[in-house]
């Protein structure tokens, strides 16, 4: 086996500090590289099954994955994508197998990502001067990452589209934080296939292509798992990016993501599922997540969890040991939930690591709509209760203001809180009423977005923007510097 993986090592040219972590990705796929998408369109991406993790080891990979890179033999010879750069030497090699590289007219990056464009590097020392037709955005995501090499971009936006040939175009349609801000799909007129990218994709290996052929449980709960761990902080631009793609009255018979299964059969609805999701979507379920040293702060959350079955027997409750459950499942849950209970034991005047770090990650996915209490024990001083609720708070969740906060393990007086604190969770819908108090300070807004936060007293001089100028004031046109959204993405703190 080793020698296997020092030939490969030597074939490919790969680093051995790349393969020694990625080895078992680095496969050669042989000649069943090419698979016809419609008519002058093939699929020449890479199938990932044993691909466990994803960002890091920031999302867990459960039916394994696919980098789809897509080939368009028209008038014109156009590359959409390319693949992760683990799989780069085979990407090049398999691609000379089905066409003469120097015939690539066109290369469309939709995303700079790494995991679109980490064969780039390598195609271009083939096909050097080829235009690569992205956003501004993404010449410099692309530049940052491997240089300035003096590669032919041609920046475009909405609306802007080539000919291809064949009576056929290419249109693009940017779809900016969705998920990075250099993200744009691409529409091809006469066959209406939408190469949406990141949008409308799951981390899922379907070797028969097509979502209508993958087994649908399995790629509807990827689907999901995908949306809400990666793409639910941006649902509010997500939103306006549908209602635009509506205006664009673009003829759709086939969605092609980035990751996962192509949509052919009813295309559209994942298109309706997502505007769905994005509107601070839930369910009659309540997610029960804890960390415990000495199972006094379990022993609560199994109360909590026969509590809500007691109030409400056709609600779904769910219960996780975050230090023992997948996070991103457990954050799917979360996703599908109405209501979350939080629970951890004071440790050193503070909340376990385990919960910290899970509630740092549930800040980051912004859900809304969503009511949340807490719940733990302690021994001698007890503040975990009131930090976990200051953190759900800060996630954006209505916290409920009765709690269970028990002193070394619960007793009877303990779980007879338990149902008033359920009671509490499972009333109202979870969008919280904010009071607005007087302030002499002009107030800080944050981009829901992005996180960036305008602060009047710093204004932003870079954009023109004076310090002391109330955001109120601030030009209808300015957006925001770090993602470029506008004034209307902004949220009062």
């Amino acid at each position: 086996m080793e020698g296997a993986i020092i030939n490969i090592i030597t074939r490919t040219g790969v680093s051995f500090d790349l393969v020694k972590v990625k080895f078992h990705h680095v496969i050669p796929y042989g000649d069943r590289m090419r698979k016809n998408v419609k008519n002058n369109v093939s699929w020449i991406g890479y199938m990932d099954w044993e691909l466990e993790t994803f960002h890091g080891d920031e999302y867990s990979i459960s039916n394994g994955s696919s980098q789809n890179a897509y080939l368009i033999e028209e008038g014109k010879t156009v590359l959409v994508d390319t693949v992760w750069t683990p799989h780069r030497s085979e990407f090049i090699e398999n691609l000379k197998k089905e066409i003469d590289l120097k015939k690539i007219d066109i290369v469309i990056m939709n995303h700079g990502e790494c995991d679109h464009s980490g064969s780039l590097a390598a195609l271009m020392d083939e096909i050097p001067g080829t235009p690569i037709y992205c956003t501004a955005s993404a010449v410099k995501s692309l530049e940052g990452q491997y240089g300035k090499k003096g590669w032919d971009f041609h920046t475009v936006k909405t609306g802007d589209s080539i000919d291809i040939g064949n009576g056929k175009k290419l249109v693009f349609v940017e779809m900016r934080m969705l998920h990075w801000p250099d993200s744009m799909a691409t529409y091809m007129t006469g066959d209406n296939i939408l190469f949406s990218n990141d949008a409308f994709g799951q981390h899922f290996a379907v070797e028969e292509l097509f979502a209508d052929l993958a087994d649908q449980p399995t790629l509807w709960r990827e689907a999901m798992k995908y949306y809400a761990n990666i793409l639910n902080p941006f649902s509010s631009v997500l939103q306006k990016k549908l209602k635009e793609i509506e205006g664009l009255n673009l003829d759709i018979d086939i969605i092609a993501p980035s990751h996962g299964a192509i949509w052919r059969k009813d295309p559209l609805q994942i298109v309706r599922t997502y505007a769905k999701w994005a509107d601070s979507y839930k369910e009659d379920q309540v997610t029960v997540v804890y960390d415990t040293m000495w199972e006094g702060t379990a022993k609560i959350a199994h109360a909590i969890s026969e509590e809500v079955h007691r109030q409400a027997p056709n609600t779904v409750v769910k219960v996780y040991n975050i230090s023992k459950s997948d996070k991103n499942d457990v954050m799917t849950e979360v996703f599908k939930s109405k209501a979350i209970a939080v629970g951890s034991p004071t440790v050193v005047n503070s909340i376990l690591s385990s919960v910290a770090g899970w509630l740092e990650m549930l800040t980051q996915l912004k859900f809304r709509g969503k009511k949340a209490a807490a719940f733990g024990c302690y021994g001698w001083s007890g503040e975990s209760v009131k930090i976990l609720q200051q953190k759900l708070a800060d996630a954006g969740f209505e916290v409920c203001e009765e709690n269970v906060r028990s002193n070394w393990n619960p007793e009877d007086e303990d779980f007879a809180l338990v149902p008033a604190m359920v009671k509490s969770l499972l009333s109202g819908d979870g969008d919280a009423i904010v009071e607005e108090t007087a302030s002499d300070k002009p107030a800080k807004y944050q981009c829901e977005v992005c996180g960036y936060v305008y602060d009047p007293e710093k204004g932003d001089p870079d954009s023109g923007i004076a310090p002391g100028t109330p955001f109120e004031s601030i030009p209808d046109d300015w957006v925001c510097p770090i993602c470029g959204v506008g004034k209307s993405d902004f949220k009062k703190m």
